[in-house]
């Protein structure tokens, strides 16, 4: 967005000094040019970084979407502009993992508070999180730490643009499970980022809302649709006490249903039986 010079140019070096590994740098400013008047500064007068200024904010899901078709490069990695790698060689173990695992689709990274407290449960993506340091299979991944394969990238259609924020890559993590990849919590793969509350967003009720009834209706065979959805209403009334949460939470869910959701592409049986193997049925 424009508003974090000095947190961008930590993000963009932390990227730049990956040891023993080719690097690109694709900067997505969301409706501003995303260095504006520091473009002959370090580090952003590396030769390896590019950027793509849209003319307005389209959404997490499309701008890093616009990202990935400027890069080139047969393994992705999303970074928020407020986060960054500490490790040098965090490059090069996500680049030996997909070359030793031909079926790895996603490697989700582990995300470290900078003041050294303990991180926050959902940024593990299973349903057992209290052990931030154990690895395992999972069935989705966080967007803004993370590295996807090109392939399984391309086989699941990329992020879907209409999400604007929230569950956008819950979406993609479901079509690249049915494509027959893997995804994986990676603890050994780190980066750091502040921790901030979700609900910090004035649209995050409306659009978790919204999202969950498109990612449902996209994704899932009906009979599963159905016990998801209701599964998340019977969690919200039980969560959220306040009208404030509820009201426009309740709002988004009824434009899941009265808008378009996108192409529907049902994950197969096999797929959801493998999910909830895995530790994560769809209905949750």
């Amino acid at each position: 967005m424009g508003n974090r010079p000095e947190e961008l140019a930590r993000a963009v070096r932390s990227a730049l000094d990956q040891e023993h590994v080719d690097v690109e740098v694709v900067l997505v400013g969301n409706g501003v040019d995303p260095v504006g008047d520091q473009a002959e500064k370090d580090p952003f007068d590396d030769p390896r970084v590019r950027t793509v200024a849209l003319p307005k904010n389209v959404g997490i899901p499309a701008g890093r979407n616009r990202g990935v078709e400027a890069s080139s490069g047969e393994v992705i990695l999303f970074l928020d502009d407020d986060g960054w790698y500490r490790s040098t060689r965090l490059g090069a173990h996500v680049r030996d993992r997909f070359t030793a695992e031909p079926d790895l689709g996603i490697i989700s990274f582990r995300v470290r508070d900078p003041e050294g407290g303990r991180g926050e449960r959902r940024h593990v993506p299973r349903l057992r999180a209290g052990d931030p340091e154990r690895s395992s299979e999972v069935t989705t991944f966080l967007g803004g730490a993370c590295a996807v394969r090109r392939a399984a990238w391309d086989a699941g259609g990329g992020l879907p643009e209409d999400f604007f924020y929230a569950h956008e890559e819950t979406d993609l993590a479901w079509q690249v499970l049915d494509a027959g990849y893997r995804i994986v919590y990676d603890a050994a793969a780190v980066m750091f980022h502040p921790a901030v509350l979700p609900t910090r967003h004035e649209m995050f009720y409306r659009y978790n809302a919204r999202n969950r009834v498109w990612l449902a209706r996209r994704n899932l065979p009906w009979p599963l649709a159905f016990a998801y959805l209701a599964v998340w209403v019977a969690m919200t009334l039980l969560r959220e006490r306040g009208m404030s949460a509820l009201r426009p939470w309740f709002k988004g869910f009824a434009e899941g249903w009265r808008k378009p959701a996108g192409r529907r592409r049902p994950i197969s049986w096999r797929t959801a039986w493998r999910m909830t193997l895995t530790g994560r049925p769809p209905i949750i």
